[in-house]
C-alpha cells in the first residue's frame, strides 16, 4: 500500500514538473500563492539535484491522516547561497515546514522555510518574492 501511495505521489510530482514548463517556466499558476501552510513532520527523503531540490516528509493533515508531502525549492547553487546543503536533512529528522501549497489540495508545494529540531531556520523563498528569473 505504501509503495503504491509513494508511486502516486511521484507520478503527481512528475506530471507537475512536466506540465509547469508548458505554461511558463517557473510559473506559480499551480500554487495557491500567498497562502502559507505550516506543518510539523518527519523527513523521508531530501533530494539535492538540478533543476530543483525536493524535500519529502510525512505530516498529519487536519483529519489526523499521515500524508507524504513532496515539496520543492530552487536549485542546489541558489540553496547553497542561502545556507542549505546536501546534508541539511536526513530521513527521520523532525522538521517544521512552511510551504505554499498547490491549489488542488495534493500534498505538493513550494518550500518557504524549514525549522530544524535544533531551532535553526532555513529560508528558501518568501511567499511574496518569487525565485530568480530563469
Amino acid at each position: 500500500m505504501r509503495k503504491m501511495f509513494l508511486g502516486v505521489v511521484i507520478a503527481v510530482v512528475d506530471v507537475l514538473l512536466v506540465s509547469v514548463p508548458l505554461i511558463a517556466h517557473h510559473g506559480a499558476a499551480a500554487l495557491d500563492t500567498g497562502k502559507e501552510v505550516t506543518m510539523k513532520g518527519t523527513v523521508t527523503e531530501w533530494i539535492w539535484s538540478n533543476p530543483h531540490c525536493f524535500l519529502q516528509f510525512d505530516a498529519r493533515d487536519d483529519t489526523g491522516t499521515v500524508r507524504n508531502w513532496a515539496v520543492e525549492t530552487q536549485n542546489p547553487t541558489t540553496m547553497t547561497q542561502r545556507g542549505w546543503s546536501r546534508t541539511s536533512f536526513k530521513a527521520g529528522d523532525e522538521v517544521t515546514v512552511t510551504i505554499e501549497p498547490v491549489k488542488n489540495g495534493q500534498p505538493i508545494g513550494r518550500i518557504l522555510t524549514v525549522v530544524l529540531a535544533n531551532g535553526q531556520k532555513l529560508v528558501a523563498a518568501t511567499a511574496t518574492t518569487p525565485g530568480p528569473a530563469r
